[in-house]
């Protein structure tokens, strides 16, 4: 099986070997290394170029780190690469799981995040990748900014869909549509039209709740939620509140999936405030390493990672964002060695 890797900018080019490592350790992987990103774009003129996205129709999945965006009017015509490419591939499904592995208590307290005394977190945040506001669609018209908001019923089908197909194949309880149809009565509305259509199909608790009472709901009463199927916007910034239940975004891993194709990424970012530090968390990398077994149907191998960032987590084997002190090297060894004795 061929793996395209994209390091990108900034702690990407840290967190993305220490998750090859495990990828190595536990498969026959062809690695194909390619660039992407604002270092990319200052050395070739395009952040995405073609040889790379050559190299990655050519594999069979791909694992991304993170990348620097310009800022904005910096760059004419910049495309970011991570939409590009999950719109060339037609990643639909962006899948994150928010879990604490039990031990929420712990992570609260090596983090220092006093909110997180909580039993256990574990959600999955599925969100329609390629429609919404992210398609770009953007212009000035004298003094007013113009966005373009597309939601297609095609897209609302087929992520709902696939949400509640996780959900049955990952013995989840609820599917959790949520939207703001009461004010975007067109857009959302047809998103909320489509899932109570398709709901009647599956033998599965299901409800809807508005976006800005799931942001308060998702601290205040995090264990209402099981499976949430939402929009594109929406699921990028309610994920990444969420992260803040697990400890942060170094445990956040993603998948990006699509009909015959799919891109594993870390949440966070590049990280320039501590890029080159060489204590960025690779946790959330590796874990989307175990995603990306899930998903070529070797979950065992996938629950193996898991379980190794669970022992480095209970034993305090973490980088400075979760109160440690070891460098992204050590974390990446600690878990490559439990694996290697577990494994």
């Amino acid at each position: 099986m061929k793996v395209c890797v994209i390091e990108g900018d900034g702690i990407g080019k840290e967190v993305i070997p220490e998750a090859v490592k495990i990828l190595n350790e536990l498969g026959d992987f062809e690695i194909i290394k390619a660039e992407a990103g604002l270092e990319c774009l200052k050395k070739y003129g395009d952040a995405l170029p073609e040889e790379t996205i050559e190299k990655a129709k050519e594999a069979d999945v791909i694992l991304f780190g993170a990348i620097t965006s310009p800022k904005p009017g910096e760059v004419k015509n910049y495309r970011s690469p991570i939409i590009t490419l999950r719109k060339m591939f037609n990643l639909y499904a962006n899948v994150r799981p928010i879990n604490n592995f039990g031990i929420g208590q712990l992570i609260g307290k090596i983090a220092d995040y006093k909110f997180l005394d909580v039993k256990n977190i574990d959600m999955v945040i599925i969100r329609e990748n390629t429609e919404d506001l992210y398609v770009g669609k953007e212009r000035l018209e004298g003094d007013i900014a113009i966005a373009e908001r597309f939601i297609t019923r095609k897209g609302c089908e087929r992520i709902i869909k696939f949400a509640f197909e996780y959900a049955v194949k990952n013995n989840r309880k609820k599917v959790s549509c949520i939207h703001k149809a009461n004010v975007l009565r067109v857009t959302d509305g047809l998103f909320l039209e489509v899932f109570n259509e398709i709901k009647k199909h599956y033998e599965i608790e299901a409800d809807d709740y508005l976006v800005d009472s799931t942001a308060l709901n998702l601290i205040k009463n995090p264990e209402k939620f099981d499976v949430i199927v939402t929009t594109n916007m929406f699921g990028d910034i309610l994920s990444d509140e969420a992260s803040a239940l697990i400890g942060g975004l170094g445990l956040a891993p993603s998948a990006n999936i699509g009909e015959d194709k799919a891109l594993f990424e870390p949440v966070h970012g590049s990280a320039p405030d501590i890029a080159g530090k060489k204590i960025a968390n690779p946790m959330a990398s590796i874990l989307s390493v175990a995603m990306l077994f899930d998903y070529i149907g070797e979950k065992e191998k996938g629950d193996l990672i898991r379980g190794a960032v669970k022992y480095c987590l209970i034993n305090k084997k973490v980088t400075p964002d979760l109160g440690g002190n070891l460098k992204t090297e050590e974390v990446g060894n600690e878990i490559l060695n439990y694996i290697k004795l577990k494994g």
